[in-house]
């Protein structure tokens, strides 16, 4: 079965750029050790892979550098994934705004396997507002966490209608503000909803941001604010999707596919994952496993 984000090559993946500091004449420089081969062991640190980092750490990357890595990159997986998009099903600002809260802690796939029969039965904010809690429940049960997310549902359809006329508002500031709807979420309803651009930082954004040194912070809100400085704002919600396909398919939490990685040039951190092309490969996980597993 073909697998998305993936290109194999005959050898070992290319290793990434040592990023060093960039001076009015100078550009970014290639300081790298051959990576290992097939046959030796793959998942430990490769002398390239310390190369990189050492390299990094004597000599800081300027801003301008990193926004120009930042951008190749967001280059890059716009065309490894150009199909990139919200995996929840939705056709109106309310439809999101109940899927995002019921993702929490729960596969896309089975929001969307649940939302059809609860968007049928309460098509609008005062129907969730005068929702039956027990009713609710039994339909959401199989997203986890059903008494908490009813909570959050009904919270919302009556916040909906006693404050905005029972519609969804398009402004970050206004969203925060209603029940089970965080800075993350506000961000996924604007950028899908409304077509406003917004950053999705979300467990897999922030480790990707992270691994390819774009910022070392942990806050999602400084995370949001030191990746809007590197890319275009028309281009937040696109690569909030592409990031996160990535992490999801390529770049994992603890086994990240490098020698499959279509960007591991620009990556700091490659060779943290197996670089062996072949060993790499199993790791990525096709559109049918991230659906049942992410």
């Amino acid at each position: 079965m073909p697998v998305t984000g993936v290109r194999l090559v005959s050898g070992p993946a290319r290793p990434p750029d040592a990023v060093v500091k960039a001076s009015a004449v100078a550009r970014t420089l290639v300081a790298v050790t051959p990576p290992l081969t097939s046959g030796e062991q793959t998942t430990r640190r490769t002398a390239a892979g310390r190369t990189a980092r050492t390299a990094e750490a004597a000599v800081e990357e300027s801003p301008l550098a990193r926004t120009r890595r930042a951008r190749r990159i967001n280059r890059e997986l716009g065309e490894v994934y150009p199909e990139a998009h919200c995996e929840l099903d939705f056709a109106s600002p309310l439809q999101l705004a109940v899927a995002t809260i019921l993702s929490a802690q729960c596969t896309d796939r089975r929001v969307n396997e649940v939302t059809p029969a609860l968007f049928a039965r309460y098509p609008a904010a005062a129907d969730y507002a005068a929702a039956d809690p027990a009713a609710v429940q039994e339909l959401i049960r199989p997203t986890g966490f059903f008494r908490n997310k009813t909570k959050s549902l009904i919270g919302l359809g009556t916040a909906l209608v006693e404050r905005y006329d029972g519609e969804v508002p398009a402004r970050l500031d206004d969203l925060v503000t209603l029940p089970g709807i965080g800075r993350k979420t506000a961000n996924v309803i604007l950028g899908n909803a409304f077509d406003v651009p917004g950053l999705t930082v979300d467990t897999h954004f922030g480790r990707l941001v992270r691994r390819w040194r774009w910022t070392a912070e942990t806050d999602p809100v400084k995370v949001e604010a030191a990746v809007a400085a590197l890319l275009p704002k028309r281009e937040w919600t696109t690569f909030s999707h592409r990031a996160i396909w990535h992490g999801r398919r390529v770049c994992h939490a603890r086994r990240p596919a490098c020698g499959a990685c279509t960007i591991a040039r620009w990556c700091p951190s490659y060779g943290d994952g197996p670089i062996d092309p072949a060993v790499a490969a199993r790791l990525v996980k096709s559109p049918e496993q991230v659906a049942v597993s992410s």
